[in-house]
């Protein structure tokens, strides 16, 4: 008897009701009403009657084809991330109010963006003294609208964030341009580059210092609890592989048994099923192990007491050289500069 073709996993991928808020508003913006919306992405017409508290991701990538269709409008994803604000992101949002800099709001998108939704996911690369921002899009067919309303929202947080208009970005996307390029300027400064390799924004890496103006510090200690608290949930929905790693390095990092034998081992699965599902959440393990020890580090850097050989240590690095490349490699600049430009917590 030849062999069943596996069964196809259920999207379980989940775009939260106020991240969908601005794509409606737009929608209704240009005279669509949310039953038209619905009935053209093949929902039921009174799904969108009452904002859901969450809303299926692929279930939202065809409203935005549907809303750019429906309302004869090339920059539909462009003039949805135009109406991004602080609650379209949820408690993630909160915590990037409550970074110091930059580059603290950077690595908490890379944690915390599930929260808002399970479209994609970012990485952060550095270069010298060039940073670049990525968007991997887990809908790579999903059309340009999609990772034009991530861009064009990420532009009007981070100015909103800035309060003031920040250099325009490097920025390319994957698609071939099919709309007038002013409204492209309008929004990001400059005309983005089409056809590129990647959906990606080039900035000068001092950016990620920056300080957050009125960025409420004190409150992101107990922000991050509860973000963890609702990644702990998540995980109990949909196995939760990277909260679980993540916890695991950090139970480790001090005792140098941080390699993904180790951690695999410890939570009773292969390290070939680790990498797996790992991917399919879609994370790496050096990925969540580089999150754990930045996160960290920055934490301990503002501890007066710690020296940078006990925070190497505690992270598990066997000398402070490779601590301190690893963080410049992260945030831009070396441990030092960061704690004396005004880090430090007494």
């Amino acid at each position: 008897m030849p062999a069943m073709p596996p069964v196809p996993r259920a999207d379980t991928r989940r775009v939260t009701g106020s991240y969908l808020q601005p794509l409606l508003e737009a929608a209704q913006a240009r005279g669509v009403a949310p039953s038209a919306l619905a009935a053209a992405a093949g929902l039921p017409v009174a799904a969108l009657e009452r904002l859901p508290d969450s809303l299926g991701a692929a279930d939202y990538v065809r409203l935005l084809a549907a809303g750019a269709e429906l309302a004869h409008d090339p920059h539909f994803g462009l003039h949805v991330g135009e109406r991004v604000r602080l609650g379209t992101y949820s408690v993630y949002g909160l915590i990037l109010l409550s970074c110091r800099d930059f580059g603290q709001a950077f690595q908490q998108t890379l944690r915390y963006e599930q929260l808002a939704h399970d479209l994609g996911r970012s990485v952060l690369h550095l270069d010298g003294g060039q940073a670049q921002y990525e968007w991997v899009s887990n809908y790579p067919d999903g059309g340009r609208h999609l990772v034009e309303s991530v861009f064009a929202g990420i532009r009007t947080f981070t100015t909103w964030l800035a309060g003031s208009a920040l250099p325009a970005p490097q920025l390319g996307f994957t698609h071939a341009q099919q709309a007038d390029g002013a409204e492209y300027a309008r929004i990001f400064g400059a005309l983005p580059r089409f056809g590129a390799s990647a959906n990606a924004a080039g900035f000068d890496a001092q950016l990620l210092g920056w300080p957050v103006p009125n960025a409420d510090v004190g409150l992101y200690p107990v922000l991050q609890r509860h973000a963890e608290q609702l990644l702990r949930e998540r995980g109990r929905d949909d196995d939760g592989v990277v909260a679980r790693v993540h916890a695991a390095i950090i139970g480790n990092l001090a005792h140098d048994r941080v390699r993904l034998a180790t951690i695999a081992e410890e939570l009773k699965l292969s390290p070939r099923t680790l990498q797996r599902k790992l991917s399919e959440a879609g994370a790496s393990f050096q990925q969540v192990l580089d999150q754990a020890r930045y996160a960290l580090a920055m934490d301990y850097l503002r501890q007066g007491g710690l020296s940078l050989v006990d925070i190497a240590f505690l992270l598990g690095y066997q000398e402070q050289s490779a601590f301190s490349h690893a963080f410049k490699e992260w945030s831009g600049v070396n441990p030092g500069a960061w704690r004396d430009s005004g880090h430090l917590r007494l």
